[in-house]
């Protein structure tokens, strides 16, 4: 499964905060395009992460970013502090560079040494995933090794998001890794690269069904989900893997949720106040069994199409309560050219449950062994051979 270091959106909580998840990710609606959504278009974006708490008005953003400048003063700092003050959780301001970063994450490239990093039972950091041909991968660094510091820094008391800030780090283009195996430890300096990211993987089960995992609803991702539904064998069930998925690209999430289905709702959202909804293009497959897999790191787009396929009977969902960010962000130019993110609402399932703050409960619980357990569904539904 992939680490944080592939998820396509580091996203800065507050200015000296570590870079986060989002993905940690930024999501559009079915509306987005390729350019820049401004704010006065009617593209949201739900990002990942946690319960907006408070939102901030963009005009109060904006006055504070020009009235810094005009006193020579930094902007970006300025407008950074009225968010900061708003309470808004995943309101964020963005400089230009980390912007364009981002806008280059939705097409799934991300800058690191490709590896993906997760805590231990024992609180350590070790190596969760190496990608082929990546920096580390090269370097005959390995899943499982025990990942001890990143650039002199120890990392064993550090959020895993701090890590893989560390990781990417910003504009410096080598680090060097602190690494244990079997008792040996050595170090590795690799070059950081820009990688592309595998956002959706399609294998074989034993049983002739088909697993799909969405690590990230990146550009594309909504059309690969439907093409590996097609090409499934006829009659074999899918399992619809979405533990780990902190989000992505509304549109494709709506893509996604698309294969299963044949039109018809899969979400509805507010734009302050104003309700809006999503719905999934016709001529999905309705008679494949699909059960999906969900944890606690399911969020935000991801939680779109999980909800909208439990909501509608299309899916039996397995595994865990999902993380619950249902809030809506839109973005918006400042005066000097970087980018506010506010929360201007909150989306909600078919039914209308919202999301925010709840997550969503499978309809079968399970923790260790989840997969397993989603498989046996499966089976029971007819997905297997």
């Amino acid at each position: 499964m992939p680490g944080p270091e592939f998820c396509p959106r580091p996203r800065r909580i507050r200015r000296g905060a570590a870079l986060t998840l989002v993905f940690a990710s930024v999501l559009a609606t079915a509306a987005a395009t390729d350019g820049l959504p401004r704010d006065d278009e009617k593209t949201p974006r739900p990002l990942a992460a946690r319960a907006a708490a408070a939102t901030v008005d963009r005009d109060d953003v904006a006055r504070a970013a020009a009235e810094a400048m005009a006193d020579g003063k930094s902007g970006t700092k300025a407008a950074e502090d009225v968010v900061s003050r708003s309470g808004d959780r995943w309101g964020a301001v963005y400089d230009k560079s980390e912007y364009e970063e981002f806008e280059q994450a939705l097409d799934g490239e991300y800058t690191g040494v490709g590896l993906g990093a997760r805590r231990t039972a024992d609180r350590r950091v070790e190596v969760a995933r190496v990608q082929p041909g990546g920096p580390a991968d090269k370097a005959g660094i390995k899943a499982g090794d025990r990942l001890r510091t990143v650039g002199g820094i120890d990392v064993d008391k550090r959020p895993v998001t701090e890590v893989v800030a560390l990781l990417r780090g910003g504009n410096r283009t080598s680090v060097v890794l602190g690494l244990e195996r079997a008792g040996r430890r050595w170090s590795e300096t690799l070059l950081r690269t820009t990688l592309t990211t595998e956002a959706v993987t399609v294998r074989n089960l034993a049983d002739g069904a088909v697993m799909i995992k969405v690590a990230s609803f990146t550009k594309g991702s909504g059309a690969q989900v439907r093409n590996a539904v097609r090409a499934a064998p006829a009659g074999a069930g899918v399992l619809l893997d979405l533990r780990g998925n902190a989000g992505g690209l509304v549109a494709e999430a709506v893509a996604a949720a698309s294969a299963f289905l044949d039109g018809g709702l899969v979400a509805t959202y507010d734009i302050r106040g104003e309700q809006r909804a999503l719905y999934a293009a016709a001529g999905g497959n309705t008679e494949r069994p699909v059960v999906a897999l969900v944890d606690g790191g399911t969020m935000s787009a991801a939680e779109l199409v999980t909800g909208a396929l439990q909501d509608r009977g299309r899916a039996i969902t397995v595994g865990s309560r999902t993380f619950g960010k249902g809030s809506v962000q839109m973005p918006s130019r400042l005066p000097d050219g970087s980018v506010a993110e506010l929360t201007v609402g909150h989306y909600r399932t078919p039914a209308g449950h919202s999301v925010d703050g709840r997550g969503i409960t499978p309809d079968l619980v399970a923790g260790k062994g989840a997969e397993k357990r989603a498989q046996t569904v499966l089976s029971g539904l007819g997905g297997g051979s």
